[in-house]
Order: structure tokens, then C-alpha cells, then sequence
């Protein structure tokens, strides 16, 4: 058995895989800091799947909080791993892929080109879940992504976004009238905390979705992949959608997206 960990700020992700690559298991676990949540998911991952020390022949780290861990685990030989190499192998794992630009949507945002011969880190930015988190808690006083999603089905984006259809009656192109001009551009005096909120995810979504698509046209990539803890919000789908409808490029959300760095984790011990 091989166990994948993504150590995060103060949650982890855990997979397991079989000797052959058979995925057994995958598992998130929140505490107050790194130490407790990366001990917690293993204690509570192999009590699950009903495994002893000597079951686990490799574990393989990776993530900010995986530093925390430098003196191994239970004297299981235990290594570390570059994360955007776990990015790209998790995220063309899971979406079957073989050639993709990989979008790492956590706190912040990563990207990253993954092939069967290469996998580059192309860049980032700062706007990510942490952004989001902490914008909605302000103005709208939800502090969960469960919060955030429940919340922003209620909410309208004409109340906040300024789209084309606002300004124009005119045909561009391949643009729709819904298309974004301003994010947060038509902010109205009524506006309410689920319409803010919603401007804020498709605000996030689309300078992720297009920040990824000028790299996927860039390296001639026709897929793109979101992988993190954003993809369990569902309106990421909805904003990709319309991003394919402008652009020749497909955009995934694979299932078990939110474990994909902790899956190449664990397939980086198989395919090195």
C-alpha cells in the first residue's frame, strides 16, 4: 500500500493506492494545524480500510504543510514530493487525460502543463479560495465553502456584474449578452449578501477559467482540468460552460477533484 498526503494549512487530503495503482480509498481530514490533521488522516484512513503499519510500504508527502512532517511517520519510509508534479499527475489521473493544463484552485491558483513527458509549473495567482473566504466573510458573513454555495443559489449576478447585454445591443462575435464586461461593474445599492456572494465566485471562476484558457491557446492544449477545494462549488461548471461556448477547449471537474494533488502523491512513487 502506498498512501498519498497532501498536507494543507489546516486540512488533508489522504489516498491510498494498492501496489498495481488500484485506488483503495480517499479521505479529508480538518484540525488546527498541520501536524494534527496530517496524523488524524492517517490514523483514521487506515482504522477505516482496516490496515497496520505494516501494510503501508511508502508514504508519500506533499503541500506547504508537508515541511512539518520532515521526521516521517510511524518509521514508515516516508518521502517528500515537488507539489506541482502531484498537481499534474493527479489531475490527468482523474480526468483520464494524457495532455491538459491543470488548474490547482486552493487558496490560491496554480497552473500547470501535464503530458505523458513533461509536467511545468507555468505559473499562478493569488486570487483563489482564500480570497474568497475571506471577501464573503467580510461583506457577507458566510465562512464555509458549504455556506458560500447554499448562499449564492440565491443570488443574481445583474445585480453586481456589469454584462454585455447591459451596454450593448449589438452582436460581438462569439459573445453572449450574459458575457462578464465588469465584474462587480453594475453594483447595485440593493444588492443582497447571495448576490454579492455569487459575484464573487464567477468573478473567481472566470479569471481562473481565463487565465487557464490564455495558457491552454498559448501551448495548444485543447483540455483543461480543475482540480482543489473551489471544485466543490457548482458553479464552476456553470462558468466553464459558457467559457466553452467561446473558446475551443474543454473543461473538466473530475470526480475527486478535491483529492488529485494527494493522488499524484501517491502515483509519483508508481510512475518515477
Amino acid at each position: 500500500m502506498i498512501l498519498g498526503i497532501d498536507v494543507g494549512g489546516s486540512t488533508t487530503k489522504i489516498v491510498g493506492l494498492a501496489n498495481d495503482g488500484k485506488c483503495v480509498g480517499m479521505m479529508q481530514v480538518e484540525a488546527k494545524d498541520q501536524l494534527t490533521s496530517a496524523f488524524g488522516a492517517f490514523g483514521k484512513f487506515t482504522a477505516e480500510h482496516g490496515l497496520g503499519i505494516g501494510d503501508i510500504r511508502q508514504i508519500v508527502l506533499t503541500g506547504l504543510g508537508a515541511s512539518y512532517l520532515s521526521a516521517g511517520m510511524y518509521g514508515i519510509p516516508t518521502k517528500r514530493v515537488d507539489e506541482f508534479l502531484c498537481i499534474g499527475l493527479g489531475g490527468l489521473k482523474l480526468a483520464g487525460l494524457t495532455d491538459a493544463i491543470i488548474v490547482s484552485a486552493g487558496t490560491g491558483t496554480a497552473l500547470v502543463r501535464a503530458n505523458r513527458r513533461q509536467i511545468t509549473h507555468l505559473g499562478g495567482s493569488g486570487v483563489g479560495g482564500g480570497t474568497l473566504l475571506k471577501l464573503a466573510g467580510r461583506f457577507a458573513g458566510a465562512t464555509s465553502f458549504e455556506s458560500l454555495a447554499e448562499l449564492a443559489q440565491e443570488g443574481d449576478l445583474g445585480a453586481v456584474d456589469l454584462r454585455l447585454g447591459d451596454i450593448s445591443k449589438e452582436v460581438f462575435g462569439n459573445l453572449s449578452p450574459d458575457t462578464t464586461v465588469s465584474n462587480f461593474g453594475n453594483l447595485k445599492d440593493g444588492a443582497t449578501s447571495a448576490d454579492i456572494v455569487r459575484g464573487l465566485i464567477n468573478m473567481i471562476f472566470e479569471s481562473m477559467g481565463m487565465m487557464a484558457t490564455f495558457a491552454a491557446l498559448g501551448a495548444g492544449v485543447g483540455d483543461i482540468v480543475l482540480i482543489g477545494s473551489l471544485t466543490v462549488l457548482g458553479q464552476a461548471a456553470d462558468v466553464f460552460k459558457s467559457l466553452e461556448k467561446m473558446y475551443p477547449i474543454g473543461f473538466h471537474i473530475p470526480e475527486g477533484a478535491i483529492f488529485a494533488t494527494a493522488m499524484g502523491a501517491a502515483l509519483s512513487e508508481i510512475s518515477i
